[in-house]
Parts: C-alpha cells; structure tokens; sequence
C-alpha cells in the first residue's frame, strides 16, 4: 500500500532454468500432426521468465480475494506450443494467452461457468478462439444483471460450433435470429504466440481438479471436439429453459463489448445497476 493506493502484487515466476539457452537444440516434438500447421508452428514470446515477469507486473491475473500461490505461471520452453499436452510433465498445468487477462479481463481461477463451457465444448482454454471468449464474458455479465444462473447450455442454445480438421481454434457459430448479444470481431494482435504456461499448485488444486485427480475442463487441446447445432428447448434442463425463456424477451440484441468492459469497471455493481435498467427498457 502506498500513499492508500493498493499496488499490485508480484505473482511468483520461477527463473530461467540453466538449460534455457541450449533448448533451440532439443528435437522437436511430434504426434501432432491432426493440428493445423499455423497452430504447431507458433513459439510462444515468453521464453524468458524475465519477459513474462516484466508482462505480469503490469496485468491482473488472478481473481481479486484469491491467494496468488495457487498456481505458478511460467514461461514456455523453446520447444513447446500451445497445442502440445502434458508429456512427461511432473505437476499439471495449461496454457492460457496474454490477451485473455490484458483484454478480455478473464482471472484466475476460471468460474464454474467457463470450466464448464470448457468440458461442454471439450476444448482447452487456448484452443476457444479469443473473439469467443468475450461471448462467455459477456454472458456471465448479462446473466449476473438478471439474477439467471450462468449455465453452458442456456448459452450453447444460441451458437453452434463447427469443429474443423486438422483441429485449430475453435469459433462458435451465432444463430442471428435468436441471439441477444451483438457480433464482436476484434483483431487481438499476435495473440497466437502470446501463451504462458499456469501450473496448478497444491493450494490451487481444489480451484483446478476434481477430488479423484482429474483435471476440471481440459488442459491440453483435444481432437474430439463436441457439435452443437440448432440446439431445441426439448434438449434443455429446467433451469435452462428459464434462462432462455427470459432471454428472448428481449428483442434488440446487447453489446458485446460494452457489456465485456464492465470487468474493468472501477464501479462493475453500478454498471451491472445500468444493465439492468437497459434491459427493463429493451
């Protein structure tokens, strides 16, 4: 605290291993040829812990109130992309891209919602496409101001997906005619080689894994990627045909972004109040 302005915390980084200058010379790996080629050949910019310290001192990653020991956030070895899973790895652990907390205001731990979108989808955080991450921002925000619990199907009603191979990012496909949140395409500049590995730590465990081990939503990218198309109310639980239900109500359709920004609101509960009003309005 300085001068009664709270200072962000330093989250812990490990230091460049002794080896770090020799990685270039280790063979590459393989086995991953069902990824597209634009996916595999990506090296991510934070080789250097010392990069990756100086990014982090300057962006929020974890969730206001959460002890920053929870996880360890780490650079990536020279031969490692974002697609390559957890080989010989002793602690488990995902990667998760600079712009996902630098503009898209997502924090660690990931909430009950996103995870769950995650294994709905089976996809890793990195193989969502970014432009997407902002609709399941957005939602949790709009569902928030109308008191609706955040669930992936009340969401998945309104997009479809459609899993190309070779596998590579993940777009969720808007259905226009039911779908209350406007388009959102923004260019996130060199986001493709802006990952850096998050390794769960025994603190964070219970954030991350499941009581038997098992991870929560899937930490590496996956070839089997789950369809959703035209999705009826008959698919739908109770509680999701709530969701919807009070979700069609409203005929013009919500900003995307505007409703994203309210994550870097300095007053987020007045501008969640404002959505509210927007939305008795609609």
């Amino acid at each position: 605290m300085v001068s009664g302005i709270p200072m962000e915390t330093v989250r812990e980084v490990r230091e460049d291993p002794p080896e770090e200058l020799a990685e270039s010379n280790w063979p590459a790996k393989g086995g991953y040829g069902w990824v597209v080629a634009d996916v595999r050949n990506q090296s991510s910019l934070f080789r250097w812990s010392r990069l990756l310290n100086s990014w982090l001192n300057c962006t929020p990653v974890i969730a206001k109130g959460v002890s920053g020991d929870i996880v360890s956030l780490e650079r990536v070895s020279a031969i490692d992309c974002v697609c390559h899973g957890q080989e010989a790895a002793t602690e488990k652990f995902f990667y998760m891209y600079m712009c996902h907390f630098s503009q898209l205001h997502v924090r660690l731990p990931l909430d009950d919602f996103t995870m769950g979108m995650l294994r709905a989808l089976d996809v890793a955080p990195t193989q969502l496409h970014l432009n997407n991450w902002a609709y399941l921002q957005a939602f949790c925000i709009l569902c928030q101001s109308l008191y609706l619990e955040s669930s992936p199907y009340t969401f998945l009603y309104f997009y479809d997906t459609r899993p190309r191979q070779p596998t590579t990012w993940l777009s969720l496909i808007s259905c226009p005619s039911i779908n209350r949140l406007d388009a959102f395409s923004q260019s996130f500049k060199h986001f493709k080689n802006g990952y850096f590995k998050v390794v769960v730590k025994e603190e964070g465990k219970p954030y991350f894994l499941n009581a038997d081990g098992s991870a929560k939503f899937p930490f590496s990218w996956t070839g089997t990627l789950s369809w959703y198309k035209d999705m009826g109310t008959d698919e739908l639980s109770v509680g999701d045909k709530v969701g919807v239900e009070t979700l069609m109500k409203f005929v013009d359709k919500l900003p995307t972004k505007g409703l994203v920004r309210v994550y870097n609101s300095v007053h987020p509960i007045i501008d969640i109040e404002g959505i509210c009003l927007l939305l008795k309005l609609c």
